[in-house]
C-alpha cells in the first residue's frame, strides 16, 4: 500500500471532529505495528525480559492521543 493510500485510509476512519494530533497518533500507531510485524517477518525476536521493559513506555505512548 502506498503512503498516500495509507493516509487516505486513516483519514477515512477518523471521526469528523478529529484533530491533526489524532491523525498523527493513528499514523504513528499504525507504523509501530507495521514495524513490529516486519521485524517478526525478518525473524527478529526480543527476549521476554526486554519486551517486559518496553511495555510501560509503549503503552503510555499509545494508550490514547494527547488531549488538548
Amino acid at each position: 500500500m502506498s503512503t498516500k493510500e495509507v493516509l487516505l485510509e486513516v483519514a477515512e476512519k477518523l471521526p469528523p471532529d478529529a484533530t491533526l494530533v489524532d491523525a498523527i497518533y493513528e499514523l504513528e500507531f499504525r507504523q509501530a505495528v507495521e514495524d513490529g510485524l516486519a521485524s517478526l517477518d525478518r525473524d527478529e525476536r526480543v527476549p521476554l525480559e526486554e519486551a517486559r521493559k518496553q511495555i510501560p513506555p509503549w503503552s503510555q505512548k499509545f494508550s490514547s492521543p494527547p488531549g488538548p
